[in-house]
């Protein structure tokens, strides 16, 4: 196929068909006559090389081809259409939709309460989601879970992807008030190595790894920790601690936050370990989307109230 000489109104006469999965409902979407869709198609099928739809009964069944270019063709047309419309004023109290965003569950405490409340006061008709990240690739969040942003630890990005730095967060180690193993440490304080070492932890991994960041901080030292056992969230290993003598460590936010209600002590950690620097990360094509936009301003505001002197 020669794309210099496509004549691109064909692409929308194959979203149509798509779509409407006939020639002349087709016609119709269009306010073409059925001859002209039927034409069109014709010379589709010749520059695209595919016959591109079958006839099964009274519709027309897109070919294996055909199926695996039909997301990716509306996908461009929705990204043309936000190019090409001129952005609108933009009111929250009036506007309506869903804003998707992909998270640990770090944010269902840290985030979606104050972000609750700010949507109740000032944009009562949009609906915030907050969905799991892609496992072991985080960026395919954002197509995968259609997600319009994602909260992650700073990564290197692919160049269709836009950075917002957000906050650090460095990491503290929790333990239940009761635990004999950490029997005359006084709260806040630095926890000893050998305790450390010594007590039996859980650790948070959506993924089940046995390692993170406190066991590399570990091994630059020369020493190691007893993982006991793994959780996909946070709120497990927090629970997992408040009734049991492991301990954990989990970012200094979240510590802060749950320490009360579950009944915890704080401690810093025995190691130096780099604070995790957390991005909000979204699709290049959304810049422009007005909801989005704001959306993004108001989440990414209450996410940078969160950093902590490092």
């Amino acid at each position: 196929m020669n794309f210099a000489t496509l004549d691109l109104n064909l692409l929308r006469v194959l979203d149509a068909l798509f779509r409407e999965g006939s020639t002349v409902k087709a016609a119709d979407r269009l306010a073409m006559s059925q001859s002209a869709v039927s034409g069109a198609l014709s010379r589709l099928r010749h520059a695209l090389d595919d016959t591109l739809f079958v006839r099964q009964g009274n519709r027309l069944v897109a070919t294996d081809y055909a199926a695996g270019i039909e997301t990716g063709l509306r996908e461009e047309f929705e990204r043309l259409e936000l190019l090409l419309v001129p952005p609108t004023t933009f009111d929250p109290q009036t506007a309506e939709g869903t804003f998707r965003i992909a998270g640990s569950d770090f944010f269902a405490e840290l985030l979606m309460p104050p972000l609750g409340d700010l949507l109740q006061k000032s944009a009562p008709n949009l609906r915030a989601q907050l969905v799991d990240l892609v496992p072991n690739d985080y960026v395919a969040s954002l197509e995968h879970r259609k997600a319009d942003i994602a909260l992650v630890p700073d990564l290197v990005l692919p160049d269709w992807v836009n950075r917002e730095p957000l906050f650090h967060s460095p990491f503290h180690v929790i333990a239940r008030k009761g635990n004999l193993g950490i029997e005359g440490l006084k709260d806040r304080t630095q926890m000893p190595m050998d305790t450390f070492c010594a007590l039996h932890h859980v650790l948070f991994s959506p993924e089940g790894n046995l390692a993170a960041m406190g066991d590399a901080a570990l091994t630059r030292v020369g020493k190691r920790r007893q993982v006991a056992m793994t959780v996909p969230v946070f709120s497990g290993v927090c629970r997992a601690v408040s009734e049991s003598d492991l301990i954990a460590l989990v970012p200094a936010q979240l510590a802060e936050k749950v320490a009360k209600a579950f009944g915890l002590h704080v401690f810093k950690p025995p190691m130096e370990i780099e604070p995790a620097l957390i991005i909000g990360i979204w699709h290049k094509r959304s810049d422009n989307a007005p909801m989005a936009a704001w959306m993004r301003s108001q989440i990414f505001e209450l996410l940078k109230s969160l950093d902590l002197d490092c």
